[in-house]
């Protein structure tokens, strides 16, 4: 299994809303590449390494996948559409890190 990483980097100018990436942005997603997505989580941030100290990223989700194969195959015809929808939630693009999953 794979899991895909969308990460909005935190900075003083970045504006991002949660509300619509939670509820209109994220469903649109799950909604375009169907059953090939087998997990979806989303990370808020709120903090740092130190107290006080705000998020390295202002939100992560996190789609995981049977491999990559069936990502790019579920993801690849609707990139442009999702990509587009950027604008409608962040001044931000993420960035993508495709993980293996490792479990203990």
């Amino acid at each position: 299994m794979i899991k895909v990483s969308v990460m909005y980097p935190n900075s003083e100018d970045v504006k991002f809303d949660a509300d619509y990436y939670k509820n209109t942005h994220l469903p649109m997603v799950q909604k375009f590449v169907g059953s090939a997505l087998k997990e979806l989580e989303l990370d808020l941030g709120i903090g740092g390494r130190a107290p006080g100290e705000a998020a390295p990223y202002v939100a992560i989700a996190h789609l995981k996948f049977d491999d990559v194969a069936s990502f790019q195959a579920a993801f690849g015809p609707h990139a442009a559409t999702f990509a587009d929808d950027v604008k409608n939630y962040s001044n931000v693009q993420g960035e993508i890190q495709i993980s293996e999953l490792v479990t203990f």
